[in-house]
């Protein structure tokens, strides 16, 4: 590993694709600039979920308007960057396509990793209320391998079409209840420090937050498309930074 590659990165919630618009273009460019710059330095990138605002793969077929991304990804990954993606609500069909062939390892609950002598908890944070019945019911009917399965019978324009109407729904729907939750968020987070751990990093909820608990943080990475706002760790100490 170069000497200079001594920087972690965080990331959660570009939602690329969610429309094709001159403004998500910007976004998707900004993001691809992102990754460009942090190759140098980037040891480790950690990519909290939802990076698409839908995926679904087939055997032998990705979504196409990603490919700007994914070459982004594999020139980080080729430089020496080790990548792991945390999947969120939008990334419930994840294949093989990403381990395979860009060497992105998959993870679809959460990851305890430490680094610089800290200890890491990262998830992308849908489904931590408990209170959220629906939700948790419907995250079990979308990670269904039958449902699955099944879908994947459908012809790929019609199936194209379904996923993109699903994703606006579950963006939708936990747009509106999740902030009702907040607090959730954050005894959840109190509880892993207390546990142990140093840093404590979700997504999902677009809202960047940064705050000491006790003898930890507690971390919430916004989003790459209002906010820009990512996660880096370096010597020991995680800051959110906003990009642009």
């Amino acid at each position: 590993m170069p000497e200079n590659k001594n920087k972690i990165y965080f990331i959660s919630d570009a939602h690329l694709g969610r429309d094709s618009s001159s403004t998500e273009r910007e976004k998707e460019q900004k993001l691809c600039s992102f990754l460009s710059e942090i190759q140098k330095e980037a040891e480790y990138l950690y990519i909290l979920g939802d990076l698409f605002d839908f995926w679904f793969e087939y055997k032998h077929l990705i979504p196409k308007q990603y490919s700007s991304i994914l070459w982004r990804l594999k020139q980080l990954k080729d430089s020496g960057t080790k990548i792991y993606y945390l999947a969120g609500n939008h990334d419930f069909w994840l294949g093989d396509f990403l381990p395979k062939e860009l060497g992105i390892e998959i993870y679809f609950d959460f990851l305890e990793a430490t680094h610089q002598g800290k200890k890491l908890f990262l998830t992308h944070g849908d489904g931590l209320a408990k209170k959220d019945m629906g939700y948790r019911i419907l995250k079990k009917i979308l990670r269904n391998k039958f449902n699955i399965w099944w879908y994947r019978q459908l012809p790929t324009g019609l199936a194209y079409s379904l996923a993109k109407k699903v994703s606006q729904a579950s963006r939708g729907y936990t747009a509106e209840r999740d902030l009702k939750y907040l607090e959730e968020y954050k005894k959840f987070a109190q509880g892993k420090i207390a546990s142990g751990f140093d840093y404590v990093l979700l997504g999902h909820i677009h809202i960047p937050i940064f705050e000491k608990i006790e003898n930890g943080y507690y971390v919430n990475l916004g989003d790459w498309f209002k906010n820009f706002t990512y996660g880096v760790m370096e010597r020991g100490e995680l800051r959110l930074e906003r990009y642009g």
